[in-house]
């Protein structure tokens, strides 16, 4: 995140490069400064004969260099655009020859997704060398809370943290997805507002009480009544609650948990820091710590590896996936 504002303050600065490669497994960065470059790079009068953008499935490396060699008309400089350049994958080496020694009078912007160059090819020591080589990393998921909450914080919005965690467990690690959920709720609530978990019902359609992070929550309390609710709710609408993905949130959280336990140092601000969690929910693992002990953690997490690859269908085909929670939910708590 700081890597990519320092492109865009380096761009506002007027520090502008004639190449821009920007990879990764992360989307949501790419577009955004392939997006800043191409509203701002040229004014608006000069876009008309000097800005270009091209998509990576409809041109070859010759096009694009041919393009990028052109003069801009009327103007200091041109910017030509690569979306999709990861369909180019098995040519793009091709481009090292412009990039070495590219027209200083173009900005070429290449958007090359969920791939990457190695750091050993001449490619990228080329771009390195004469322009911005930039990675857009995939956040871990115990990241993007605090990443939706810098974002919202930079809009003058608030969100608490259970309507953060409800996002990430709903959307998962796809900033873009979740970016775009976010401006939806802009757009009907005022600057300054907070975030809550009834908003994100209301507005989004993720239910607050009937979720991954509330059935965490209760199984850590061993509150069984409204653990099966959640269930059952989960056996009525496996389409937004795939039994996978359940397994797979609570397998983290029981591993987090033992994680917990081994700690010499249980302090709140350790466990949140050791833990990658936030602090807000420190409470809920010692709760949990004091209703499940080390032995019984390690026991349901072996459980939670069996019913990972019965979910999948291995051993369980003709199980549904309500009655694959039921089980799993009596086994955790007996």
């Amino acid at each position: 995140m700081e890597e990519a504002k320092q492109i865009v303050i380096d761009i506002q600065k007027g520090n502008i490069k004639p190449i821009y490669f920007l990879m990764g497994e992360e989307a949501y960065y790419i577009d955004k400064i392939a997006d800043y470059i191409e509203d701002n790079v040229l004014a608006e009068e000069e876009k008309s004969f000097n800005q270009m953008v091209l998509y990576g499935r409809d041109v070859t490396i010759d096009d694009i260099v041919s393009n990028a060699k052109r003069y801009p008309m009327m103007a200091e400089r041109q910017v030509v655009i690569v979306k999709e350049a990861q369909d180019l994958s098995r040519t793009i080496d091709k481009l090292v020859d412009y990039i070495e020694n590219p027209q200083p009078s173009t900005v070429l912007v290449i958007c090359y997704k969920y791939k990457k160059i190695a750091k050993n090819k001449k490619l990228y020591k080329a771009t390195a060398k004469n322009g911005v080589m930039y990675e857009s990393k995939k956040l871990y998921e115990n990241q993007v809370a605090d990443w939706i909450r810098r974002v919202l914080a930079g809009k003058k919005y608030n969100i608490t943290p259970k309507a953060a965690q409800m996002l990430v467990e709903f959307l998962g690690t796809n900033l873009s997805k979740i970016n775009n959920e976010l401006e939806k709720l802009q757009l009907i609530l005022p600057k300054g507002s907070e975030i809550t978990p009834i908003l994100i019902e209301e507005n989004i359609g993720i239910s607050k009480d009937y979720n991954n992070f509330e059935l965490r929550k209760a199984i850590g309390d061993r509150d069984i009544t409204k653990a099966f609710q959640i269930i059952k709710y989960f056996a009525d609408n496996p389409k937004d609650n795939p039994t996978v993905v359940t397994v797979s949130l609570l397998f983290n959280f029981f591993s987090q948990l033992l994680q917990y336990h081994g700690l010499i140092d249980q302090t709140p601000r350790n466990v949140a820091s050791i833990l990658r969690i936030n602090p807000f929910f420190v409470k809920e693992y010692q709760i949990a710590a004091r209703n499940y002990p080390m032995k019984k953690v390690s026991g349901i997490i072996a459980t939670l590896r069996e019913m990972d690859v019965k979910s999948k269908g291995v051993g369980a085909s003709n199980l549904p996936n309500g009655d694959l929670l039921k089980e799993l939910l009596v086994r955790i708590m007996n």
